[in-house]
């Protein structure tokens, strides 16, 4: 099969800290979760239990308030034993119920009831998965509630995306899930195609797990939708929208297809539309990849929304040294982790500590004017001048077109904030 990929720039990143992705590791119940009231960007919900209340699995504890706001369940049963507030990186805040475990569970270890719903309304259909307070569980956590109102209106054709790109090797949670999930995640993307609605389902794939892409397109057949596969390439940002989506319209092309907008969801989306729908289930955990240079032993978790991260390096082993650096997210764009009391939310997909070595400098120094920003910019910006005009005062009007993957920052010697900058130039041009 061919193998697309966007035309310029990008960096081929590996890690060798990242956790072997042969399988996933089922984490201990926390004893203390700390359930963020917003685990997503926007507004937090409203609280619906207090200090001292008992909760069960799965629970709405806190209610979405209009837009960019989702609904927030309760993952172990247990009483409300405080409310907390932390700051974050960026001085975001953040509020959480912390609970105590104790009783019974009521998802956990029982049997699953399946819900049919090959007859539902796409309304009733998007009623639930909003109820579930399902969110886009990367990036900055979009509730789908939002993304169906942009659906709603949309009137031409449209395809659906499920997009198992893997350039970055953090992303080995999302693999995982693929392998042990792949009916959920699959049945998912159907049912996510029907609610939207779309009419056609397109696995992309990285090509070096070409045979993970025709398990996927596979198991689709079961079901009354086309799907169809593309290989594209595993070079860094090829996973962002921009960059997918000059191969998909290059592979729409060359297939004689028509695939209309392009709607993309990643593969722990899809698996939670499954069991929201299926299931009647929240999103009660998440797999994510737990590793760095300071961590004893990486691995693949799956762990309880509300775990500390504390708790989460304790199961690996703990340390081998202190770190230098914690972060959510991979070490190209992660945000950086101010309190081990933190806890993982919905977007979490990798929790990384990292030793001295492998953060590099922090200190910036002068441009030697290398020009290697300029080679691997995907966009074909020139990051080098943007920067400069941008410190100087200068108007740098091509600053909106930088959509921060952060390939010039790894590769500047200098260690310059380049992307940082300039994606917020262009932010604040555009406002």
């Amino acid at each position: 099969m061919t193998v697309y990929s966007f035309p310029r720039g990008g960096i081929h990143f590996e890690d060798a800290t990242v956790p072997a992705k042969d399988a996933g590791v089922i984490a201990f119940l926390p004893v203390l979760s700390v359930i963020p009231l917003a685990q997503q960007t926007g507004t937090k919900a409203q609280p619906l239990v207090s200090v001292g209340d008992y909760v069960k699995e799965g629970m709405l504890i806190g209610r979405a308030r209009g837009p960019l706001s989702a609904n927030v369940h309760a993952t172990v049963p247990g009483q409300v034993v405080r409310m907390v507030s932390w700051e974050m990186a960026g001085g975001n805040s953040n509020d959480a119920l912390v609970i105590r475990m104790e009783g019974s569970f009521e998802k956990l270890g029982k049997p699953e009831v399946r819900y049919p719903w090959e007859q539902m309304m796409p309304s009733e259909m998007q009623r639930l998965i909003t109820e579930y307070g399902i969110v886009e569980m990367e990036g900055e956590g979009r509730p789908l509630a939002d993304v169906f109102v942009a659906l709603n209106a949309v009137q031409e054709p449209m395809s659906l995306v499920v997009r198992c790109v893997f350039d970055d090797p953090w992303l080995a949670a999302d693999y995982v899930l693929c392998r042990e999930r792949l009916k959920a995640v699959v049945e998912g993307s159907v049912i996510m195609s029907r609610a939207g609605p779309a009419s056609r389902i397109v696995y992309a794939v990285s090509h070096k797990e070409q045979e993970l892409g025709t398990l996927l397109l596979a198991e689709s057949k079961s079901w009354d939708i086309p799907a169809s596969l593309i290989l594209v390439g595993s070079r860094y940002p090829q996973r962002n929208r921009r960059e997918l989506e000059l191969v998909l319209r290059a592979y729409e092309k060359k297939e004689g297809l028509e695939l209309g907008r392009l709607f993309i969801q990643g593969p722990a989306t899809l698996a939670a539309i499954h069991d929201a729908v299926t299931l009647r289930k929240p999103i009660l955990d998440r797999y994510i990849a737990v590793g760095g240079s300071a961590i004893k032993t990486p691995q693949v978790m799956k762990v309880r929304i509300g775990t500390r991260i504390r708790d989460v390096f304790a199961e690996c082993g703990g340390f081998v040294k202190e770190p230098r650096r914690i972060a959510i997210g991979s070490p190209l764009l992660g945000r950086t982790v101010l309190d081990l009391d933190e806890p993982v939310m919905k977007t979490s997909y990798a929790v990384m500590a990292l030793l001295k070595g492998q953060i590099g400098g922090t200190v910036a120094r002068s441009c030697i004017g290398c020009g290697e920003c300029r080679i691997v910019c995907p966009v074909g910006l020139d990051p080098e001048t943007l920067f400069k005009r941008i410190k100087g005062g200068r108007h740098a009007g091509t600053a909106g077109a930088c959509h921060g993957c952060g390939c010039c920052e790894v590769v500047c010697p200098s260690r310059l904030p380049l992307s940082t900058t300039i994606l917020q130039a262009g932010e604040n041009n555009h406002a």
